[in-house]
């Protein structure tokens, strides 16, 4: 594994982050008025008829590549994913909802050393720690709340779902992963989206058109991603996504995160830091070692 496939890895799921982060600020503003499995089956709509002509210009051979179980599963998580974080959101301040959400990285590595057989060093071993005590500080007790459940559900299957893009062949087009993946996501959202259905206004519309854009990208940045990289060596990287969301809450929601959730967070974002500052030494140190070399 050469290091520019991880640093480009890296890079790519901090582009993620940052769209989705996007998508959770539009979810914001439906503010629940939309059923949540009726804004699920809707989203995953928009995009099919998104995906369909790029998938169209695929040959008969490469359209069929990815009409699997493992992207059948991969779906229904997404499905499972996208539903409980529509309603953590939705009560949640983006912070808090978000730092819940990233048990999902922090579930990727040990999950990749289960299931896909990986072996983590031991720095990110340790920061993956250092991750998780984040997220307990940021669900200390006084500050509960039975949304917090339904984004660890979220957190789950995120991290289960990233774990199966390994499983998918490396030269599945991306288009096809995403195409068959939103198709099979339909049936079941549209059976449960059935019995709550009713009317929504063209501005609600419009904010679901802009986070199946933001959510497209989001998936498609990760597929590549995990594709490019062992998932061990830079689940670490999805931590940006919980600094741009923090952000983003302070600035259009007046969600300003207290002594204890800022801690929280800083401890979940600290881990991707040693990666950047061993770069950084590496770089500056060079130059030096071969000068003592002279």
């Amino acid at each position: 594994m050469k290091k520019s496939d991880v640093s480009s890895a890296i890079f790519l799921l901090v582009a993620a982050n940052l769209v989705a982060s996007l998508s959770d600020v539009s979810l914001k503003m439906l503010n629940g008025e939309v059923p949540t499995f009726q804004y699920v089956f809707i989203r995953q709509l928009i995009s099919l008829v998104l995906l369909l002509p790029l998938w169209l210009r695929l040959d008969k051979r490469e359209r069929q590549m990815g009409c699997d179980w493992i992207t059948f599963w991969r779906a229904q998580l997404i499905l499972i994913g996208s539903a409980s974080a529509m309603v953590a959101i939705t009560h949640l301040p983006l912070a808090t909802a978000n730092a819940i959400f990233y048990v999902g990285p922090l579930l990727v590595l040990p999950l990749s050393v289960i299931f896909l057989k990986e072996k983590p060093s031991k720095g990110k071993i340790f920061g993956t720690l250092i991750g998780f005590g984040g997220v307990l500080i940021v669900l200390r007790p006084e500050h509960f709340h039975w949304a917090a459940i339904i984004a660890l559900g979220s957190a789950l299957a995120i991290g289960v779902g990233n774990i199966l893009i390994r499983r998918m062949p490396q030269e599945q087009p991306l288009v096809c992963t995403l195409f068959w993946t939103t198709l099979m996501t339909l049936p079941v959202a549209l059976l449960l989206a059935y019995p709550q259905w009713q009317a929504i206004t063209w501005q609600h519309l419009m904010w679901i058109v802009a986070i199946n854009l933001f959510v497209l990208a989001y998936h498609a940045l990760v597929v590549k991603a995990f594709k490019r990289a062992p998932a061990s060596q830079i689940a670490l990287a999805e931590y940006s996504g919980l600094a741009f969301v923090t952000l983003f809450g302070v600035m259009w929601f007046d969600e300003i995160p207290d002594l204890f959730t800022a801690l929280g967070i800083i401890l979940i974002v600290l881990p991707m830091m040693p990666l950047n500052w061993q770069r950084l030494l590496g770089n500056k140190r060079q130059p030096q070692t071969v000068q003592e070399t002279q």
